[in-house]
C-alpha cells in the first residue's frame, strides 16, 4: 500500500477522531456560535485542516512514510510547514480542537484541548524527540536548533 493511501487511512481514523468526531460528540446538540465567534472558530478549523493535510502530504511524498509511529518517514521532513514548526500536525489538531471549543463555547472542549496539548507535549519530549535524534542524528539536532517545537518566531526558539 502506498504511503499516501496509508496516510489517508490514518488521517481518517486518528486525527479524524481526535480533531473531528470526539469534539462533535462532546458538543452534542449545542448550538454553534454566530457572528465573529463563529468565523473565528471556523477559521481555526480550516487552518487546522490545511496545515494537517499539507504536512501529512509532505510525510508521505517526501518522507516516504506516514504519521503513524509504526510507519514513520524514512527521511527527515523539513519542508512545507516543517520549516516553521517541528510538529505542524499536532499544531493542526490543536487548532481544530480550539476551533470547536470556540465555535461551541463548551468548557469540556477547552479541557479536552488542554488535555491533548499536555499529551502531545509529553509524547513529543519523551518519545518523538529522542527517537528522531537516534534515527537522524546530527541532522535532527541541527533541525531542532533551527525550528521550534511548536512554532518558530523570529529571534526565538523553544527547543
Amino acid at each position: 500500500m502506498s504511503p499516501l493511501l496509508k496516510t489517508a487511512l490514518f488521517t481518517l481514523v486518528v486525527p479524524g477522531s481526535f480533531a473531528g468526531l470526539i469534539p462533535l460528540l462532546i458538543a452534542g446538540d449545542r448550538a454553534a456560535a454566530d457572528g465573529a465567534v463563529r468565523a473565528l472558530g471556523l477559521l481555526l478549523l480550516g487552518l487546522g485542516g490545511v496545515l494537517y493535510l499539507r504536512s501529512a502530504w509532505d510525510f508521505a511524498s517526501f518522507g516516504r512514510g506516514t504519521p503513524a509511529i509504526t510507519d514513520a518517514p524514512k527521511r527527515l521532513v523539513t519542508r512545507g510547514f516543517y520549516r516553521y514548526s517541528r510538529n505542524p500536525m499536532y499544531v493542526a489538531v490543536l487548532s481544530a480542537v480550539f476551533g470547536w471549543a470556540i465555535l461551541y463555547r463548551e468548557p469540556v472542549l477547552w479541557a479536552y484541548a488542554g488535555a491533548i496539548f499536555v499529551f502531545f507535549s509529553l509524547f513529543i519530549r519523551l518519545y518523538e524527540e529522542p527517537r528522531l535524534t537516534r534515527e537522524f542524528g546530527d541532522e535532527y539536532v541541527a533541525y531542532m536548533k533551527r525550528v521550534g517545537r511548536w512554532l518558530s518566531l523570529p529571534g526565538r526558539r523553544d527547543a
